[in-house]
């Protein structure tokens, strides 16, 4: 027997409404293959937002989120809304929507597909047989979520100031979910921070190196974050499940993204307690390629999929979705981002419609 799910839309700016649209496509073919109803609640978020009721994210968005079962998120942000103040851009609604929905972890898988070999900038002998990683990142603690402002000094001018602050039963919660996730994939976590300078980084250790204590059977090592920044495209090979702080996440996610081809291809998801996440592409809102049917959706499509898994615990339809991309991309499809020599270009539409039709051939 089919579900009945609520999902909760916020397709934002630039090509946001655009990917929304294809992966809402697909959700759409899922429900009709396997007999699941999928409702979207569409709200407001982002430089939209902005526009429409001079907040980036509107208290009814909030509201309308927590009576949803998922979220599902295009891209926020843009040029036009560059000059605004912090607390007025776009960008907020992201935090705002971690921190009032409960939101501390963000995975961020980075998986490399065969049929993409050649668009990794990596050598094929640093590539190896296969690249599979899963950035495991604190969302709602440390620089971005801390003390922050700006104050006059008599003798240097005007400095500003971001506090970097956690707490034990912040990192306790983001490595245990890391470890718990280590168990189902190569059993290995390697904690990120900066440990040698950062008395945040000596808390963190410390904790993570407790929590591994439950954890015999996941081998735990520590790397400092600048020279997991070079291993990262050294030897990526090396990496299982990172666990690592808000910033520290948000660098080394969008670096690991390009090893895997484009940062078009990573999708994300953003958990709290229970079944209830937020999934969303890693990459931004591109407002140079919006309206141009030009848009790489697979990323958002993919997060879809992570929603499919993660909060509604459908395991066979994630894999169909998960299935349906790589066959599109070894029939030699692609998008401009992951376009290469004797591939056909297609747009963003195209693409949706690709992977519906794969979708609707493996059922």
């Amino acid at each position: 027997m089919g579900g009945n799910y609520k999902i909760a839309v916020i397709p934002g700016d630039g090509i946001g409404p655009e990917i929304v649209g294809q992966t809402l496509r697909v959700l759409d073919q899922i429900g009709v293959t396997y007999g699941h109803h999928f409702k979207y609640e569409e709200m407001l978020a982002g430089g939209c937002a902005i526009d429409a009721t001079g907040e980036p994210l509107p208290v009814e968005t909030v509201a309308g989120c927590q009576k949803c079962d998922a979220v599902l998120l295009g891209a926020v942000g843009g040029d036009k809304w560059d000059d605004l103040p912090g607390p007025k851009r776009p960008e907020m609604a992201l935090l705002g929507l971690r921190g009032q929905l409960g939101l501390y972890a963000n995975l961020r898988p980075a998986l490399l597909y065969k049929q993409l070999r050649d668009a990794c900038p990596l050598k094929p002998e640093i590539i190896g047989e296969r690249i599979d990683l899963l950035v495991v990142r604190e969302l709602t603690g440390g620089i971005y979520f801390g003390p922050k402002g700006r104050r006059d000094t008599a003798a240097k001018g005007q400095e500003a100031f971001d506090t970097e602050v956690y707490s034990e039963a912040e990192v306790e919660r983001i490595t245990r979910m890391a470890f718990e996730i280590a168990r189902g994939r190569q059993r290995r976590v390697t904690n990120v921070d900066k440990a040698n300078v950062l008395e945040s980084s000596r808390l963190w250790r410390a904790v993570v190196t407790r929590v591994a204590a439950d954890y015999p059977e996941v081998a735990l090592n520590h790397m400092y974050v600048d020279n997991a920044a070079m291993q990262l495209v050294r030897d990526p090979k090396q990496f299982d499940v990172i666990v690592t702080t808000n910033m520290f996440g948000d660098i080394l996610s969008d670096e690991a993204s390009m090893i895997t081809g484009s940062i078009g291809m990573l999708p994300s998801a953003s958990l709290g307690q229970g079944n209830f996440g937020l999934y969303e592409p890693v990459h931004g809102s591109a407002p140079d390629l919006a309206g141009q049917d030009r848009a790489n959706p697979i990323a958002t499509i993919l997060s879809a999929a992570m929603m499919l898994r993660y909060s509604f615990g459908l395991t066979q339809e994630a894999e169909a979705i998960e299935s349906a991309v790589e066959r599109v991309l070894e029939a030699g499809y692609r998008t401009g981002d992951i376009m290469s020599p004797g591939q056909t270009l297609v747009g963003t539409e195209k693409m949706g419609q690709l992977i519906c039709e794969y979708i609707a051939k493996g059922a």
